[in-house]
């Protein structure tokens, strides 16, 4: 049996803020285990699961080379959406075929929105 990829572990020392931050932009919701100190966030719909993790010793915010990507047909639209909620997207950019944008989560790690796999 292969296995899949499930779940995206973040490392983050604003555990609420973070939770609160992909709750409120992307849909997600939270699922806690009584006694566990990892945060278990579901996409709204069939996605990758976030696992909010604290953040160990000597590690600094956002140094981690990873981007979340979340598909969108309109990119344009939702990064309106999230300047309302006040989250403000960089410009928009066109690539092969695709607009996206980019932006941080409240731990600094990068986040964007794109079109490319999107499936409208």
């Amino acid at each position: 049996m292969t296995p899949t990829l499930s779940s995206l572990i973040l490392y983050t020392s604003r555990m609420d803020e973070m939770a609160r931050f992909y709750v409120n932009i992307f849909g997600y919701s939270v699922h806690p285990l009584e006694g566990d100190r990892i945060i278990e966030l579901r996409p709204p719909a069939p996605g990758m699961t976030l696992l909010l993790h604290p953040m160990g010793k000597g590690r600094k915010q956002g140094q981690t080379l990873v981007k979340l990507t979340f598909a969108t047909d309109d990119v344009a639209g939702f990064c309106a959406n999230c300047a309302e909620k006040g989250l403000v997207f960089g410009p928009l950019h066109t690539a092969d075929g695709y607009v996206f944008a980019n932006a941080k989560d409240p731990s600094g790690n990068s986040v964007s929105v794109s079109g490319r796999l999107a499936s409208g």
